[in-house]
């Protein structure tokens, strides 16, 4: 149901109209008018929020058109009870919604025809296609925005006239209440019209195929990263956009679902959004040479089934869980691991993945984790906790937050000599699991409370100017990031962040290359402002996007976590971490299932053992695990250097020669075939048993 805001509007909402119905029985007309009123408002309400009251009433055949006429039937039973059944407003009032609901149809059927038509075959970003096809402005917002809600209430000024008629026994303001809710209906019918004819209207799919495909043969991509999936699953394209833009070759990215685009980080990349397979499979990608894969759906079996380029699967993640070893990765021609764990993944997991099509190439994503050199001089150390979410299926091991979260926490604050503690829970913590949620209230109560004591310690010294300085430069960037990405004043079209509508976007939405590089200096500037806001002591609880994991980890120098792909991107940094058995596997069961814990502090729900990984923050040159966390980091992510940037550009390069020699063979073989055929069919030569040419 969402906010106590949302509970209260719905119970409003749906107690209105049995209390429209006592007033029309009684007959009151305040009474009626004071009802009309909340039901409006409290429907208008969560219209607006998208509640999922709403949304399933339609289900269960009470949706918005459902309630207005219920609404209106009501009236017209307040208007017989109140004795009116004779009179012209009575007759006005029935012909009225009468009328009302015949502009529904045509209103209804334009607003779908325009939708339609201006739905692209193909949707794109950073394709030039506005100087290949005419593509016309998006109707007013205004006109299509919750176009049925607007439509429906314009009934909101007969009702009042008739309310009004009935109190005063006056005709007069009833009729104009009706002409008003007529008259704006015809207009709200009249105005689309012109949107669904002549120049406002957008080429037809060939038109628009044929200027992709033209588009297309002019930039001559050479590697291109395709992704299907979930509005949720979003992210495993997006943590691919930066290694794309750092490729030595021309890089495309093909999306299958608009709702993957509409959910895409801004990139510099050439981005096309191609629902239709049949559409993908005519586009002309003859150039292409190496196609990556971040997700073993079905639909990649539209661009499997070209032969002239080669495919690999690159995933979206490294880590021991199953799907790191789906069989289904024996389609591709090669499969990238990020070290040799994940060579010997696929090699214990033996299902047909051969180690010759396995290359390692590291985790580029991972390039903005800095390493580590012990705590800074005059600084107290900051230990992350990152626990993931409870999951699915209710696994005590899956997380450690309903178990052992408190016992952590409580010893991090009470730790002598003290740390900071950053905690940074999952944002699905608590979605499914009551307790995990209980427990995350508890542990941000924890954190709060010491931090409000340790603001209070004279110990702690805070330099209140030089914070205050920060906050304000840290409330200037984001006052000009929200106007970059279109959220404050001098918005403008053409940054991808859903003006207009599909086509409009598809048009004007070339990525402003110095807007771009503005919004990504000032996203760090934001991240090391946020950090001196506040003191380099003070405890802190961290949720939302800002700041990203990858800085959370920067500035720490220890992490608790569990079992997930945290653990194995804080292994980059080489600092010390702990790992959580929340199972009870047990310390050697739980390494054996578990390559990322080899090299950790094993902590037991107690959390008994976090001594251990404070003695090795404060002293690095006497941590026991230091040389372990190294080789670790080598079998799991691959060798420094070359950096993974440079080994991902390398394997593609390599993978591109493949496919060209390929095609090249492919070529000479049927100009051989073909010369071959030519001389069969000469008239008078054949060839000997012995080769020769012999004429008859």
């Amino acid at each position: 149901m969402g906010s106590p805001a949302e509970l209260a509007a719905a119970a409003l909402m749906i107690l209105g109209f049995p209390a429209l119905m006592l007033a029309a029985l009684v007959p009151s007309v305040p009474a009626f008018a004071a009802a009309a009123a909340v039901t409006y408002l409290a429907d208008h309400y969560l219209h607006r929020k998208g509640s999922y009251l709403v949304n399933r009433l339609s289900k269960v055949r009470a949706g918005l058109s459902i309630r207005f006429l219920i609404r209106q039937l009501l009236l017209i039973l307040l208007l017989a009870r109140l004795g009116f059944a004779d009179d012209l407003v009575y007759y006005g009032a029935i012909a009225c919604f009468i009328a009302f609901y015949g502009l529904q149809a045509p209103h209804g059927a334009l607003v779908t025809l325009i939708r339609n038509r201006r739905r692209m075959p193909v949707a794109t970003r950073n394709v030039d296609l506005a100087s290949r096809i005419r593509i016309p402005d998006a109707p007013p917002r205004r006109l299509l925005h919750r176009s049925a809600e607007k439509m429906l209430h314009l009934d909101v000024a007969a009702v009042a006239g008739i309310l009004v008629s009935a109190a005063l026994e006056s005709a007069v303001a009833g009729f104009i209440g009706i002409g008003v809710t007529v008259g704006l209906g015809c207009l709200y019918v009249v105005a689309l019209v012109p949107y669904v004819r002549g120049r406002k209207v957008p080429p037809n799919a060939e038109t628009v195929l044929a200027a992709v495909d033209d588009w297309l043969g002019e930039y001559r991509p050479e590697t291109v990263l395709y992704f299907s999936g979930s509005k949720d699953s979003a992210y495993q394209v997006n943590m691919w956009l930066e290694t794309m833009e750092q490729l030595d070759s021309k890089p495309l990215i093909i999306l299958r679902e608009r709702v993957i685009l509409n959910n895409l980080a801004p990139t510099t990349v050439p981005v096309i959004c191609v629902p239709g397979g049949v559409h993908l499979m005519n586009m002309d990608l003859s150039h292409v040479r190496v196609a990556l894969y971040a997700a073993n759906v079905g639909k990649n079996i539209h661009l499997l089934r070209v032969p002239t380029m080669k495919h690999v699967f690159i995933g979206h993640g490294d880590s021991d869980k199953l799907a790191s070893v789906n069989p289904y990765s024996k389609v591709y021609d090669e499969v990238w691991t990020a070290g040799r764990a994940g060579r010997d993944r696929y090699a214990i997991a033996d299902v047909g993945v051969r180690d010759d099509d396995i290359v390692e190439v590291g985790r580029p994503q991972l390039a903005p984790i800095q390493g580590w050199d012990g705590v800074p001089e005059g600084r107290i150390p900051t230990v992350l906790y990152a626990p993931t979410w409870e999951g699915w299926d209710g696994n005590p091991g899956n997380t450690s937050i309903v178990l052992a979260g408190e016992n952590i926490v409580k010893k991090l604050v009470k730790a002598d000599p003290p740390v900071r503690v950053l905690y940074k829970p999952h944002p699905f913590t608590g979605t499914v699991s009551k307790e995990a949620g209980a427990a995350h209230r508890r542990i941000t109560a924890l954190v709060e409370q010491a931090a409000t004591e340790r603001a209070a310690d004279s110990r702690f010294q805070v330099d209140s100017a030089a914070q205050a300085a920060a906050q304000a430069e840290l409330a200037r960037i984001e006052a000009r990031l929200a106007e970059l990405s279109g959220k404050g004043k001098g918005n403008g079209k053409g940054n991808g962040n859903g003006r207009g509508d599909e086509a409009e976007a598809t048009r004007d939405g070339l990525v402003d290359i110095a807007r771009h590089e503005e919004v990504a200096r000032l996203r760090a500037e934001w991240n090391t402002t946020y950090w001196l806001s506040f003191g380099s002591h003070e405890h802190r609880v961290i949720t939302g996007a800002e700041p990203r994991l990858y800085d959370c980890f920067n500035v720490s120098d220890a992490m608790v976590s569990d079992i997930s792909s945290v653990v194995s991107d804080f292994i980059a940094s080489g600092k010390p971490y702990a790992v959580t058995d929340s199972a009870e596997l047990g310390v050697e069961e739980f390494k054996r299932q578990n390559t990322a814990v080899r090299a950790a502090t094993i902590l037991s729900n107690s959390a008994g053992e976090l001594g251990e990984l404070l003695d090795a923050v404060r002293d690095p040159a006497a941590d026991p695990l230091a040389e372990d966390r190294g080789d670790l980091k080598r079998y799991l992510l691959g060798p420094d250097e070359p950096t993974s940037i440079e080994q991902f550009n390398t394997a593609v390069a390599n993978l591109a020669i493949k496919a060209q020699t390929r095609n090249v063979g492919q070529e000479s073989r049927a100009a051989a075939g073909a010369a071959g055929a030519e001389l069969a069919a000469v008239p008078g030569q054949r060839m000997s048993a012995a080769g020769d040419d012999v004429t008859a």
